[in-house]
């Protein structure tokens, strides 16, 4: 850096559209570099971690500027692609670079500012505390280091910041800053000889400690674990492991290392398992696999992107397998997406077995220290010690590549790509292709059931498309059979939420030893609860939803915010005790199950039981070893599982689907049908799937028993193109948010009257949706439609005028808006 450089402007974690210029102290102009992290002040008192952006000589003119205070890394953590990435990021979808750095950097490589609460010793009460107050004052009086969510912990309150300040107003408390780390190195604590002592020392140390029989036993067992004269180099021996063999205190070890005989060392150890794995080779693919793949590279010849069209069980992750080994031979690094967690259990095997060590495994289930790791680790870029295969969920696409040949998106077409709260509010399939399309890599879309703007890009050339309908080893696609609900409870023959059908098949597979997927994308036990003499459901008290049941822990609990309860006894409006509940959940079809089929072992899988980190691993391990017979989940068992014994998939509730208010409902509905349907034998036999509807003549329903995508597609694009949605046109959603209905009503009156003076028609709402109410916010949509020839950062553009302006007049200042860019 040149000597004369005074300042850098820096990204913060905080949504604000700017970036800030801090003074570059003298001490600090060797380590700066653009990438690095560094702590900064901010406000009065705040700290944060900053990412250096740019480094140049021009002062701020609107502000006096503060100092750096110190610089956090050795070399960049950030590179160039990453940054283009970032701006792309923030510019496409609406947000800051605070926004997008904040979701970017795993939580361990961000160090927080913190208030502090200490009480002050030498307070005198000089007026009367309240309870609450004593309370605060005496866990302060006892604890180190607390802040305000600590005391809202420990107290059992909410909130106890009025408290606090009271107290702090009375002289009784302190309050200062801290700068917080998340993360910390995982340190071993290993044991070595103080000095090179020759033999016949040694044998006089020894000599001197026959007073200190324990010590003179934990020398003798350091040179025993070492073999310090029987090897050219000493192994290594760890003080938990010298201290298990002599069943010695610390302090006996302490009071060798002060006569400086022993010396204590530490090694930093890693959280992430680079440990060498056995291998094997790619296995041979079969004749269609063979035509796809070369058809996939003759497409990747003339597009940066393909989709490869393939049926449940064709093999296309074999097909990935192989198109990632020619990545590696050229030296490439390559991101391979999935839409769920539980899809990284089986698939991680299965790449480990052909790639060892070289694949590594990035989600939320990981720790701050691990993810911390795993982004170190990418960092090097080193193919001896760094993962060239980087298998993850959508927050993947953040990682520090700096070589990427390939970027696979599984499953493509599942809405779990997409963020959708906080900001930024991307989509990983989209973000992938410009990502790939900075490292001048390649990106291939793989699904069975192709989102409808993908295929529509395929058909229309944008990308190439390679289509696979021959199932691996020839396998006949499942026996598709509806049960019409309907007429069932007519006829009085619904055992529970089970048709006589689905029942007689469960029984027919448990009697043969196979196994069954039963499918309702509705977790807990029942929706909600109702009294059957007025009709009253509890709800919310933040939200505009009723709250689920939950039989396991008596809860009812809403899925938005959640808020829990203990469900009422007797009705708040009537006071009747006849309270029933209504509809079924995950949990109650496994509390059924285990009723009609006593002698079966039955798991469930969704939100509540995977919420631990080995739980996916577990419950997918027991399942595959057939430890377990029927399988009860949501949506998280319809995404590309593989089980080798499943004969029977049941969905137990089609028309929940179907009938959600959703332009893509209908879409949405055949996927995951087809999806789930595609678990059904996979190896061994014809599978079946078993679908219960109240309208067996539906055309989705129809689609997916012909396994019928192209008719679903033709109809569904001719239904956008008529009501103007995507792939014709795109889509940006404005959404406002007040605790204050009137309020917001008024605002997004406002905003959608000044955007309508420029877009005119494309403009709809404003409207409140189904659910408009989250969290005590009221929430109102306005809806953008524009055409796909039109300039969206000229339109981005406009839309933040109109938001800043509405935000500028005192009565809207409070009012959140948020752009959802691309909605799903």
């Amino acid at each position: 850096m040149n000597k004369t450089t005074k300042f850098a402007d820096i990204i913060l974690p905080l949504p604000l559209a700017r970036l800030f210029t801090y003074s570059i102290p003298e001490e600090l102009k060797a380590d700066l570099a653009i990438g690095k992290r560094v702590v900064v002040p901010f406000g009065s008192k705040k700290f944060y971690t900053g990412i250096v952006k740019n480094i140049h000589n021009t002062a701020p003119a609107d502000y006096s500027t503060k100092d750096i205070i110190t610089c956090l890394d050795e070399s960049p953590i950030i590179n160039s692609f990453q940054f283009n990435f970032w701006e792309w990021i923030s510019q496409y979808y609406q947000c800051t670079l605070g926004d997008v750095f904040k979701a970017a950097l795993p939580s361990g490589l961000k160090l927080e500012s913190q208030t502090k609460i200490t009480a002050n010793e030498d307070f005198q009460t000089l007026e009367a505390l309240s309870k609450t107050e004593e309370q605060i004052l005496n866990v302060l009086k006892h604890s180190k280091d607390v802040n305000i969510s600590a005391l809202n912990q420990a107290t059992g309150l909410k909130n106890t910041l009025p408290q606090v300040k009271s107290l702090l107003e009375k002289g009784a408390v302190s309050i200062e800053e801290q700068i917080i780390n998340h993360y910390k190195e995982k340190k071993k604590e290993f044991v070595r000889l103080a000095s090179d002592f020759s033999e016949s020392e040694m044998g006089d140390l020894i000599n001197d400690l026959k007073r200190a029989k324990k010590q003179q036993e934990i020398l003798l067992s350091y040179l025993n674990l070492s073999k310090h004269y029987f090897e050219e180099n000493a192994l290594k021996v760890s003080v938990p492991e010298l201290l298990k063999s002599t069943a010695a205190s610390k302090s006996v070890l302490k009071s060798l290392v002060e006569k400086s005989i022993l010396e204590i060392y530490h090694e930093k150890l890693d959280r992430i398992d680079l440990s060498h794995a056995e291998t094997s080779g790619l296995k041979e693919l079969n004749e269609y696999q063979e035509k796809a793949i070369a058809e996939i590279r003759e497409n990747f010849e003339e597009k940066n992107c393909v989709l490869l069209h393939g049926v449940t069980s064709s093999g296309k992750t074999e097909i990935y397998i192989h198109l990632i080994q020619e990545q590696l031979q050229l030296g490439k690094q390559v991101l391979y997406l999935l839409p769920e967690i539980a899809l990284t259990t089986q698939i991680i095997n299965r790449l480990r077995t052909v790639f060892g060590n070289k694949v590594g495994i990035y989600h939320s289930k990981f720790n701050d220290a691990e993810r911390v790791e795993i982004y170190n680790n990418i960092n090097q870029n080193n193919p001896d010690t760094a993962y060239q295969v980087i298998l993850g969920v959508r927050s993947s696409i953040f990682l520090p590549f700096k070589n990427l040949g390939l970027i696979i998106v599984d499953e493509e077409h599942e809405n779990t790509y997409k963020q959708f709260d906080p900001a930024p509010r991307y989509h990983a399939r989209d973000a992938s292709i410009y990502l790939a399309h900075l490292h001048q890599a390649k990106t291939l879309l793989g699904t069975a059931t192709p989102a409808i703007e993908t295929y529509y890009n395929a058909k229309t050339g944008k990308y190439g498309l390679v289509e696979l309908f021959q199932r691996h080893q020839n396998l006949e696609m499942p026996e598709i059979i509806i049960a019409d609900v309907k007429e069932a409870k007519r006829k009085k023959q619904m055992k529970s939420m089970f048709s006589p059908e689905l029942m007689q098949m469960m029984e027919t597979c448990l009697k043969n030893k196979e196994q069954i997927i039963l499918f309702q994308n509705r977790r807990g036990y029942s929706p909600y609860l109702e009294c059957k003499s007025c009709g009253w459901v509890p709800h919310c008290p933040n939200c505009a939803v009723s709250l689920t049941y939950h039989r396991f822990n008596n809860q009812l609990v809403c899925h938005y915010c959640a808020h829990s309860i203990h469900p009422p006894t007797s009705c708040e409006h009537c006071s009747s005790t006849e309270i029933e509940d209504k509809g079924f959940g995950t949990e109650k079809i496994e509390e059924e199950l285990t009723g009609f089929f006593p002698d079966a072992r039955i798991a469930r899988m969704d939100l509540d039981t995977t919420r631990k980190k080995m739980a996916y691993e577990k419950l997918i391990y027991k399942f595959e070893n057939q430890e377990l017979d029927i399988l009860v989940g949501t949506q998280m068992v319809s995404k590309g599982l593989d089980f080798d014994n499943v004969s029977l998939v049941g969905v137990l509730n089609a028309d929940s689907m179907l009938n959600y208010p959703d332009f893509r409902a209908y879409e949405r509905s055949f996927q995951m049908m087809a999806q789930v349907s595609g678990r059904a034998g996979r190896k061994k036999k014809r599978g079946k799937v078993l679908i219960q509807t109240y309208t067996p003549e539906h055309p989705i329903i129809k689609n997916v028993i012909e396994n019928d995508y192209i008719s679903m597609y033709s109809d569904q694009l001719a239904e956008r193109k008529e009501f103007i949605y995507p792939p014709f046109y795109r889509l940006i959603n404005i959404c406002l948010k007040h605790k204050n209905q009137t309020l917001v009503n008024q605002a997004s009156e406002t905003l959608a009257k000044s955007l309508r003076k420029i877009f005119g028609i494309r403009v709809f709402g404003p409207q409140s949706p189904v659910i408009n109410r989250i969290q005590n916010l009221y929430i109102v949509n306005i809806l953008l439609k524009i055409e796909k020839k039109s300039s969206p950062s000229k339109a981005k553009w406009i839309l933040n005028q109109h938001a800043n302006h509405l935000k500028s007049m005192d009565q809207f200042k409070s009012i959140q808006i948020n752009f959802d860019v691309d909605p799903m």
